[in-house]
C-alpha cells in the first residue's frame, strides 16, 4: 500500500487497457504522452484505486524499460505535503499499463534495520528477532502488543527477541509522535521502563486520548514520569528531554521504513519475513514455529497452536 497524506492506496501487479481506440503515438520510447493518453491512464488509476479527487495524480514521460514492447513511466501521487512515486510500464502502442514490483533481495532484509541500542524483550541473543514498526495509537497496534506479551513472549522464552521501532501515522494519529518520543526518552536510561511504558500506553489508549490533544500529551508525560520514579530514573533527565520533544530519532526511524515499503502499522519483520497487521496467537505460532525451524531450533512443545 501507498500511504498519501493519510490515504491508502493498494498497489498490486496488474494489466488494464487504458482504451481500445488508443493509437500509438510512436515506436520512440522517449516520445512524449498526447493529453489522451494521459488522461486516460490518471482516469484508470483513479478509478481502480479509489484515488480521492484532492490526491493528484502526475504521469512522467515515458522511458526505455528492460520489458520487451514497453517504455517505463513514473506515476506520481501527492496529497497535501506528501508525496509518493511508483514505477509503471506503458505498451509502446500506448493501449495497455502494468505495473510490476522489483524485489531487491541481493542482502538479508533484517540488514537494512538499525537496530543498535533498541530496547529489546526475551533473549538479545535470540535466533529468532520480531522487529515490529509501532504506533503508540494505533488500535490494532493495541492489539497486536497484547498477543505479543505476555503470551508469546512467556511461550517462547529464550527463543525469541522482539524489538520495536517507531512508526506513528502523524496524520490520523496526533499525539503518537509525542509518545514514541516519550517513549524513547525513557529507552535512554533504562530498558525495562521502556517495556513498561509500551505496555501502560498500548493498554489504555482511549484513556491517554482524553478530550484535546493537550490533555493526551499531559497523561502522556504523567505516564512517562511514573515508569521513572518506579524504576528510580533521573527524574531531571527524562523532563529535560520530554520538554525538548526531539523528533529526529522518530524521523529516522519513520524514513527507514519507509524506504523497506512499510505504510501501515503494525507491520513486523521477523527474520526476514514481513508481516503485516494483527496477527492472531495462532498466526503468530505458526511464524515463530516456521522462523525457529529454519533457524535450527525447535518450537517449545508446551506452546499453544
Amino acid at each position: 500500500m501507498a500511504r498519501i497524506g493519510g490515504i491508502s492506496l493498494n498497489i498490486v501487479l496488474f494489466l488494464m487497457l487504458v482504451g481500445p481506440g488508443c493509437k500509438a503515438q510512436s515506436t520512440n520510447p522517449s516520445a512524449n504522452l498526447t493529453t489522451e493518453v494521459t488522461r486516460r491512464i490518471q482516469n484508470e488509476i483513479r478509478s481502480r484505486y479509489s484515488v480521492p479527487q484532492a490526491i493528484e495524480i502526475a504521469i512522467s514521460d515515458p522511458k526505455p524499460s528492460d520489458i520487451p514492447g514497453y517504455d517505463s513511466v513514473v506515476v506520481t501521487f501527492k496529497g497535501g505535503t506528501h508525496t509518493s512515486t511508483h514505477d509503471f510500464l506503458l505498451s509502446k502502442d500506448r493501449k495497455t499499463l502494468a505495473h510490476l514490483e522489483k524485489m531487491d533481495i541481493s542482502q538479508d532484509l533484517m540488514s537494512k534495520i538499525d537496530i543498535q541500542r533498541r530496547p529489546v524483550r526475551g533473549n538479545g541473543n535470540a535466533k529468532v528477532t520480531i522487529i515490529n514498526f509501532d504506533d503508540f495509537q494505533c488500535p490494532f497496534c493495541s492489539r497486536m502488543h497484547s498477543t505479543l506479551f505476555p503470551g508469546l513472549l512467556q511461550a517462547y522464552g529464550d527463543r525469541v527477541r522482539f524489538i520495536y521501532r517507531d512508526f506513528p501515522l502523524v496524520e490520523i494519529h496526533p499525539w503518537a509522535m509525542h509518545a514514541a518520543v516519550n517513549a524513547n526518552c525513557l529507552a535512554e536510561q533504562n530498558n525495562e521502563a521502556y517495556w513498561d511504558f509500551a505496555d501502560y500506553v498500548h493498554g489504555n489508549q482511549k484513556a491517554i486520548s482524553g478530550k484535546s490533544k493537550p490533555d493526551a500529551f499531559a497523561n502522556l508525560d504523567q505516564a512517562a514520569k511514573d515508569q521513572a520514579q518506579k524504576h528510580q530514573l533521573d527524574q531531571q533527565k527524562l523532563q529535560a528531554c520530554i520538554q525538548k520533544q526531539d523528533e529526529s530519532q522518530v524521523r529516522s526511524s519513520m524514513a527507514e521504513a519507509e524506504k523497506l515499503g512499510v505504510d501501515s502499522t503494525p507491520t513486523m519483520f521477523i527474520n526476514g519475513e514481513r508481516v503485516s497487521g494483527a496477527m492472531t496467537e495462532e498466526e503468530m505460532h505458526s511464524i515463530l514455529d516456521r522462523a525457529l525451524g529454519a533457524a535450527g531450533q525447535s518450537a517449545p512443545s508446551d506452546a499453544k497452536k
